[in-house]
């Protein structure tokens, strides 16, 4: 029987695709399902078989085996129901990619508990919050996090150390799930500040049937690729995108430990023969920042970026580095990927800088304010179908007449000046061609006379001065139009980032108001 995994083409995608035939990747079926079982358990049969590689900082990789882990997860759960845990219980793991980690979040799940990943560069403040709003029984964590969180009420922590790991040796390394596919599997906070804790996403294991399509869309994963993806596991892209939904396929994925450097991934790609790379928008900007892409040969014949738009220069760079086409994957953590670039597919016409098309299975469309359908080129918000009504994504965009979606800019990045309408990403893109710009980001401040002006926030590859600032300015006022350039420059040594890594435009922008408050 033919698979969805063997159809690689656009055409073939619009044809062949079914809800049937996506269940058909799975041994669970619409009443029974366990998330652990299908990335791990049904593979488990070829001790040799790999299920991680995972890229240290030392510059070491580590290859976790399917085998391995089907057997730590299943001690870890059988450590749980040990320790009375129930099923729905949230277990909060707070750990780098590791063999605790992984036996941790499918043990958690193959019980029927709930896992909670939490992002290990968490301060004591963003723990607790998360902690408070979850209530898990346990906090599973590294002995530097355990001596910095404190106390945490009504939540055990326990640290994963050689003794941890020892202990569960003693029990089985065989563990048979049995969860409905309605269950609840996992909870997973999206990234935010700690000052505006953002509500936690509730994932049942049936989710993982869904996240498939945007892996046979939107990464292009298929059998026999070596995939990897840097993002960190305790966020949607590395979670769904760069474990769940490669493994539930049979493909082997990879991620880095510790703090993300640019340089090391470069290395681990080449090292490791990937064939298949899904990134954040941010890592490539940083891979082509480097200067260290030129040491190595690659192997890449997929690349796709999400997490926000990928400006012009760091576009060019990706595909002459890799020497393939870099392709968007554009969706929340709410609703899931929704456009892609088909990723692998040679017969799909991507356009450089759009969001691609629908996956199948899915309508999406731009909706002007009263709720109607924007015709071509025209800008509105970007909503997806859901449950018989449309559901907002926040982000603003269009369709051009071929159907290609194209990114405006989040709804709350607008920028409107003397009457014209901003978005702060085109600005951002003409700003990062500058030579002397690494790094750019743009919001709209109050002005007395046009309502906002555009001030940009700029990492300098040399100093930040007035000339330069006169430059920039000069630079964008020639390649956009005269409205759209930045008023106010502002240089400085970093960006505040999104523990996801994207440019905190919010931040930024209350940083400003508190700085016009008497």
């Amino acid at each position: 029987m033919t698979k969805l995994t063997d159809y690689t083409s656009y055409a073939d995608a619009q044809r062949q695709f079914s809800g049937a035939g996506l269940w058909a990747l799975f041994d669970g079926d619409r009443d029974r399902l366990n998330i652990a079982h299908e990335c791990l358990d049904r593979w488990a049969d070829d001790p040799a078989r790999v299920a991680v590689r995972i890229a240290h900082g030392d510059a070491t990789i580590e290859e976790l085996t399917v085998q391995a882990l089907s057997d730590w997860s299943s001690r870890f759960a059988h450590w749980l129901l040990a320790r009375g845990v129930q099923a729905g219980d949230r277990i909060a793991i707070m750990l780098e990619p590791s063999l605790p980690f992984y036996a941790a979040l499918f043990g958690a799940m193959k019980a029927g508990a709930v896992a909670v990943p939490l992002f290990t560069l968490f301060g004591p403040d963003g723990v607790r919050l998360r902690v408070d709003d979850c209530a898990p029984v346990l906090l599973l964590t590294n002995p530097e996090k355990a001596a910095t969180t404190g106390p945490l009420p009504q939540t055990e922590t326990v640290v994963a150390d050689a003794a941890f790991m020892e202990a569960l040796r003693a029990f089985p390394s065989r563990f048979v799930p049995d969860t409905r596919a309605d269950a609840m599997a996992m909870y997973q906070y999206t990234s935010g500040t700690t000052r505006d804790l953002p509500e936690a996403i509730k994932h049942t294991h049936r989710a993982v049937v869904v996240v498939t399509n945007a892996a046979l869309y939107g990464t292009g994963v298929r059998p026999g690729d070596r995939f990897f993806c840097p993002s960190s596991p305790a966020w949607g892209h590395g979670l769904w995108h760069g474990t769940l939904a490669p493994l539930a396929l049979g493909v082997a994925t990879g991620t880095v430990s510790g703090r993300f450097d640019a340089a090391l991934l470069l290395k681990a790609l080449s090292r490791c023969g990937i064939t298949n790379l899904s990134a954040a928008a941010t890592h490539y900007r940083m891979m082509k920042n480097s200067n260290a892409a030129g040491r190595y040969h690659y192997a890449l014949t997929k690349t796709s970026f999400t997490g926000e738009p990928v400006d012009s220069e760091t576009l060019a760079f990706a595909e002459a580095t890799f020497g393939t086409r870099l392709c968007s994957m554009y969706g929340t953590t709410e609703v899931g990927v929704i456009l892609a670039d088909y990723p692998g597919a040679g017969d799909f016409d991507g356009r450089p800088g759009s969001l691609g098309k629908p996956v199948p299975g899915v309508t999406v469309a731009v909706l002007a304010p009263d709720g109607t359908v924007c015709a071509p080129g025209q800008i509105g918000e970007i909503k997806v179908w859901r449950h018989n009504a449309w559901f907002p994504t926040k982000d603003r965009g269009r369709v051009d007449a071929d159907g290609y979606f194209w990114h405006g800019g989040r709804a709350d990045d607008v920028i409107i000046s003397a009457g014209w309408t901003i978005g702060a990403t085109e600005v951002e893109d003409a700003i990062l061609k500058h030579p002397a710009i690494a790094e750019a980001a743009v919001i709209g401040v109050p002005d007395p006379l046009r309502g906002q002006v555009v001030k940009a926030f700029l990492v300098a590859k040399r100093t930040g001065d007035d000339a330069l600032a006169v430059e920039i300015q000069e630079f964008v006022r020639t390649r956009l139009s005269q409205h759209e350039y930045p008023r106010i420059v502002q240089f400085v040594t970093e960006l505040p980032k999104t523990p996801a890594g994207k440019v905190n435009r919010k931040t930024l922008r209350d940083r400003e108001a508190a700085r016009e408050e008497p």
